[in-house]
């Protein structure tokens, strides 16, 4: 599954007449880091973006598709009833899934709602992730859940949110998520000792998006 950000990595490199070994060359990373960037779902860190921008010569906004050429917005003091909501069906809901990577876990406990940020990842149409053995998302094994994914312009007051609701579990096969994290470069960023996998299957998508009409 090749991602926004992977579209975009593609076409610059091509443009800029790089090879994939080259780009990786010039960034620190090896051809195959550069593949699974652009031909499947990864979560390049904050560092590897610049890098890749950087030898691109590009910007992280640019690259990233968060930038005012990707998402220009309405002009200054335009009224915002020009701003319209869409429903996203759920090829798009689960393409925008893929294309993040952090969103918010809630999901229900003894003393009520609970919401956690998590890095996740993609697998085969299912929701994994990374926690600890003895936290409120491991506890909540076996109980429905939801993660919400989004992307926020405040700026250009526009933006698109994904809601996916399943039945929380623990994942069966933590080696394999393990070697796709390590291959896609993705860590919590919370840190710490998170090596219980968890993984929602979504019975459930929705979205929507609010969009600038000129």
């Amino acid at each position: 599954m090749t991602t926004d950000l992977g579209r975009r990595l593609a076409a610059r490199r091509t443009a800029a007449g790089m090879s994939r070994e080259e780009l990786g060359e010039r960034c620190g990373a090896d051809a195959h880091y550069i593949a699974s960037l652009e031909d499947h779902v990864a979560l390049p860190t904050v560092g590897t973006l610049v890098h890749l921008a950087d030898a691109l010569g590009t910007t992280v906004d640019a690259l990233a598709g968060t930038g005012p050429a990707h998402d220009p917005g309405p002009p200054a003091g335009t009224p915002r009833t020009d701003a319209q909501p869409v429903v996203l069906d759920e090829e798009e809901c689960r393409r925008l899934l893929g294309v993040r990577g952090i969103g918010r876990m809630a999901v229900f406990t003894a003393d009520g709602p609970a919401v956690h940020p998590v890095n996740y990842l993609v697998i085969d149409g299912e929701i994994a992730f990374r926690t600890g053995v003895d936290t409120v998302l491991a506890r909540a094994a076996g109980t429905e859940a939801a993660i919400e994914v989004e992307r926020i312009d405040e700026v250009a007051a526009r933006g698109w949110s994904v809601l996916a609701v399943g039945v929380l579990e623990t994942a069966p096969d933590p080696d394999v998520l393990e070697r796709l994290a390590r291959a896609a470069h993705a860590e919590p960023w919370a840190g710490g000792a998170r090596t219980h996998w968890m993984r929602l299957a979504p019975h459930r998508l929705t979205g929507r998006r609010v969009e600038y009409r000129p």
